[in-house]
């Protein structure tokens, strides 16, 4: 007798689910196809405990003919294809003729439908792939599919399903794509009563693209077409200034089916080389046309993944278009042409701080003058030959020096207690020439690293006190030649912690604006000052991110940060994680939400761009988010963002108090991204350079 037998229907049908029924989204996905090819222009989407309880689709379409609602839930039975050369034009979503049955297999299945508009229609009930009821009954056009208890008599594939809310993103997800291929649909998306997704049908690709992605971001995004013999293309693109910190935003759609491509995106990531920084992706949603004949979808069960037949063609068309749009625009982020044509307004400012003797304060006319974009005034006190103008800024600062002092030499000598000076956060009155210079200097070039303002550890170094002590750091009156000096001034930098091992360097001057050139005995040192800067300000923001509830500050005006609805849903599980950062955000509406407080110690000017960071990065995570890596992630942002950037021009005082606090850093060799801080270059390398010595 032999060993090879048939399978029943009904085990063959269990077996076709494990490769068309993964996970809920997919039974959405194929019902959902089915309404489409059905013609609908209203489908409606309604799932609960993330699918696996029910999922109902309800469409408007042509329905099923009463004597084919038994046929349709057999395998292989389809009305898409009728020979193997329809194979070879596929126009539609679903024609394998597995979905149904495969569902029925796993699953409790209603079906009630009807072909015309006369209420007359058909129910047919299945539980396990058997058919349990069939009867006639007052239904209007289109089709109505519940399926409840996914996955029933399956355990084993029910044991290895994910929370709801990942099984809820996934489906939230594949609608979105959905709604935006077929803007001309009206797609409603509701979970447990509350709605995530809602269209109008209009055609108007932008206002789904407002649906799903906010308003917000419908507003940066830019309009591209294209023809070329072979293909049709058509869509929107965000500007360069719009980027997410992964491809999910990225929607490729062909012949109405949403697809994923590697190479069609990095044809679009081609398309914007040099104009977003590593690791973001802009958000696009391309819709490509093209004859049937060149693209073969028949390739994978879930349809998802095609190849195309001239696809390096594809590949240089997209990439081409992209490019023409892109290098046609004027990429200036912040401002729109509206707000630049407004007039600009000064206000009026007084300043409460004295000046320094022998120097008079300007009036309050003469201040607002200043401040404005006019013509350079030029105040009448004069003083080493160096030129002030006047500024009322945060922090108390009343002067500021002239756009064109860093370029300048140091003419005059640095007073002995000048650097001393630059750590306390003391009035400005009485203090030197040099030293205002320096801390106005420096307050500029850094928010948050300031002078006064306390070093980036609790190492005891605030308020440049002396670890452990009540009192000053000394400093040498005289200058001293022993090479731990700063450039001969007698300053000499603050203590460092203990094993820091960060040697005592001497500075010597900065190349390109973008390195410090430092001394000592050992040799020469090149400092990346803008990765020492992150070093500093991230060790100061990670102290600050685990102290946040005493540092919020609460925000007359919220701002607003958007999402789409799977987002949504995952951000409101995870309200805690930005709590504990010190963020208090408030839901507003079904995908929106409003940032009621954040950390007073934010880069200023930068807290919705670090924010919105922060939530991409809580989104990125699987699993529960880590308070620790979301502290740690938050500090590396608001490090990168604070710091002083490459081509800035420094005074040495300004030098000299960042390779001060450097050196008080618990790790002062990498920035939070790995790079190395200081290279070095020994005695003996650079002797042996100019053959001084031959060994």
């Amino acid at each position: 007798m032999g060993k090879i037998n048939v399978l029943d229907e009904q085990l063959a049908n269990q077996i076709a689910a494990g490769e068309v029924v993964e996970r809920p989204s997919s039974v959405v996905k194929e019902l959902v196809e089915n309404a489409v090819d059905a013609g609908s222009t209203t489908i409606d989407v309604e799932v609960e405990e993330g699918g696996l309880t029910l999922i109902r689709v309800k469409d408007n379409g042509s329905g099923i003919d009463p004597e084919d609602i038994e046929t349709a839930f057999q395998r292989h039975a389809t009305s898409k294809l009728l020979s193997s050369k329809d194979l070879f034009r596929i126009a539609s979503l679903g024609f394998r003729g597995e979905a149904l049955p495969s569902i029925a297999a796993v699953a409790r299945v209603e079906c009630v439908t009807s072909p015309e508009e006369s209420g007359l229609g058909r129910r047919l009930v299945m539980e396990g792939g058997t058919v349990k009821a069939l009867e006639d009954v007052n239904t209007p056009q289109g089709t109505v599919m519940t399926v409840k208890d996914l996955f029933y008599n399956t355990p084993a594939r029910l044991k290895y399903m994910k929370s709801i809310q990942t099984e809820l993103g996934h489906i939230s997800d594949y609608i979105n794509r959905l709604a935006l291929a077929h803007p001309g649909i009206a797609f409603t998306l509701s979970h447990n009563g509350n709605t995530l997704l809602r269209t109008q049908g209009t055609g108007d690709r932008l206002q789904v693209i407002a649906a799903v992605y906010g308003t917000g971001v419908a507003k940066s995004m830019l309009a591209v077409s294209g023809d070329h013999p072979d293909y049709e293309l058509m869509g929107y693109i965000s500007k360069p200034e719009l980027t997410r910190s992964n491809r999910n935003s990225i929607t490729v759609i062909v012949n109405g089916r949403y697809i994923r491509s590697f190479v069609l995106n990095q044809a679009i990531m081609q398309a914007y080389h040099t104009l977003l920084p590593i690791n973001r992706f802009p958000v696009a949603v391309l819709e490509i046309g093209m004859h049937p004949g060149l693209v073969d979808v028949n390739v994978h069960p879930s349809k998802m993944e095609v190849r195309f037949s001239k696809e390096p063609e594809l590949r240089t068309f997209i990439e081409q278009v992209l490019k023409e749009k892109l290098g046609a625009m004027v990429h200036i982020p912040g401002q729109t042409e509206a707000e630049r044509s407004k007039p600009v307004y000064v206000q009026e400012r007084i300043s409460f701080h004295k000046p320094e003797p022998g120097f008079p304060a300007p009036s309050a006319s003469e201040q607002s003058k200043r401040g404005s974009s006019q013509a350079e005034q030029r105040n009448s006190g004069m003083q080493g030959g160096r030129e002030y103008s006047s500024s009322t800024v945060d922090r108390g600062r009343a002067w500021q020096p002239a756009a064109g002092y860093r370029d300048q030499q140091q003419e005059q000598p640095i007073p002995p207690d000048a650097a001393e000076r630059l750590y306390k956060p003391s009035s400005t009155s009485g203090q030197s020439q040099a030293v205002q210079e320096a801390a106005a200097a420096w307050e500029t070039a850094s928010p948050v690293i300031r002078a006064g303002d306390g070093y980036p550890r609790s190492s005891g170094l605030e308020n440049g006190m002396q670890p452990g002590s009540g009192t000053a750091p000394a400093y040498p009156s005289e200058p001293v030649d022993n090479g731990q000096n700063a450039a001969g001034n007698g300053t000499k930098a603050a203590d460092k912690p203990e094993g820091s091992g960060f040697p005592e360097l001497s500075w010597i001057g900065q190349l390109h604006g973008t390195y410090f050139v430092a001394q000592n005995e050992d040799g020469l040192y090149l400092i990346d000052q803008h990765a020492a800067h992150e070093r500093i300000n991230y060790e100061y923001y990670f102290r600050k991110f685990g102290e946040p509830e005493s540092l919020s500050q609460s925000l007359l005006v919220p701002l607003t940060l958007e999402f789409t609805a799977g987002e949504a849903v995952l951000i409101r599980e995870r309200l805690d994680a930005f709590r504990e950062a010190g963020v208090e955000l408030e839901p507003f509406g079904q995908n929106a939400f409003l940032v009621r407080a954040y950390p007073q110690w934010l880069p200023e000017g930068e807290e919705q761009p670090i924010l919105e960071e922060m939530a991409d990065w809580v989104l990125s995570e699987k699993k529960a988010v880590d308070l620790y890596k979301l502290r740690e992630k938050a500090a590396i942002l608001c490090s990168c963002k604070a710091s002083i950037k490459a081509n800035h021009r420094m005074s040495r005082e300004e030098a000299e108090v960042l390779l001060a606090r450097l050196a008080a850093c618990e790790q002062p060799y990498t920035c939070p991204h790995g790079r190395p801080i200081v290279v070095h270059i020994s005695t003996y390398q650079l002797e042996k350079m100019f053959k001084r010595v031959m060994s």
